[in-house]
């Protein structure tokens, strides 16, 4: 069911206009837009970083490993799903992987920057794609399974987002969240990000817990670099503003790329084997909806 933004009237998801209101989503850049105002400068984020994203993201050993651990769990957790919802969507490579191995399911991107959604339509063009405030989701009980991947730290309001996905699930539907993890991590890399915070694993149980989930697993990964993490923060920290290069996570050596991805893969193959790790860079989170 869609939502209407204006009345809140509920409708059947094909229909594009509210039965009661006549309200109707505007498009731009060729998408329909839920927040058209928000679709240059929507905050949390910058536009201009998506085009080097697309450039890396395919080749990058964090962007692989952790689609292999997200494509995993949803296998595991929502085996069979139908629908499929990212939040914050980005550039759609998290949506390519699952493309690939969910053929038949329905796949929807959300993204509030129209650039993003330029380069996930140009990556994956038979998805259906739109522009969307996730504080103000349009729809309630659609999706078996919504995702969010490393888009909670980008927003103030990280409450009133887990409780709109709550609404737009159906019953018993799964959530995945990936989010950075550990706020003694804290760096300029973070600033130049735009997050507004580094969760604790206690924290994130307690926002997803509250919006109505039961949390099915949590685990952490990228701990195996852990410590590679937190050297290169401090350094970071060390350099003015001027000096800090906070892409340069992004641009690293091949074999170095190789490295790490090997080692991400073998804490897939941990989390996968039933084992949940303690500290990490990052945390994995699934949970339903109660």
């Amino acid at each position: 069911m869609k939502k209407c933004l204006s009345c809140s009237t509920r409708f059947p998801a094909p229909n594009s206009s509210c039965p009661a209101c006549g309200w109707t989503p505007g498009t731009y850049a060729g998408f329909p837009a839920y927040a058209p105002a928000l679709a240059q400068e929507g905050g949390g984020f910058k536009a201009a970083y998506f085009a080097d994203l697309a450039r890396r993201e395919a080749r990058h050993f964090w962007f692989r490993g952790r689609n292999r651990l997200i494509i995993w769990a949803l296998e595991k957790y929502c085996p069979g799903f139908r629908s499929f919802l990212e939040v914050g969507c980005g550039t759609g490579y998290v949506l390519s992987g699952i493309a690939k191995a969910h053929a038949g399911a329905q796949l929807h991107g959300s993204e509030i920057f129209a650039t993003g959604l330029a380069f996930a339509a140009e990556r994956q063009p038979g998805i259906d794609f739109m522009q969307m405030d996730a504080r103000n989701i349009p729809f309630v009980e659609e999706f078996e399974a919504i995702g969010a991947f490393d888009v909670l730290e980008h927003i103030e309001e990280d409450e009133q987002v887990l409780a709109q996905m709550h609404d737009a699930l159906k019953p018993g539907g799964v959530v995945l969240l990936t989010v950075p993890q550990h706020a003694w991590l804290w760096s300029p890399i973070d600033d130049y990000a735009c997050h507004v915070r580094r969760y604790s694993a206690k924290e994130l149980r307690l926002k997803v817990n509250a919006a109505g989930f039961e949390i099915l697993r949590s685990t952490s990964f990228v701990s195996s670099l852990l410590l590679a993490m937190f050297v290169s923060r401090m350094f970071q920290k060390r350099k003015s503003e001027k000096k800090m290069d906070a892409t340069a996570e992004l641009r690293i050596s091949s074999w170095l790329n190789y490295l790490f991805e090997a080692m991400l893969s073998a804490e897939v193959a941990l989390i996968r084997a039933g084992i949940d790790l303690p500290i990490g860079g990052s945390r994995l989170i699934v949970a339903r909806k109660l």
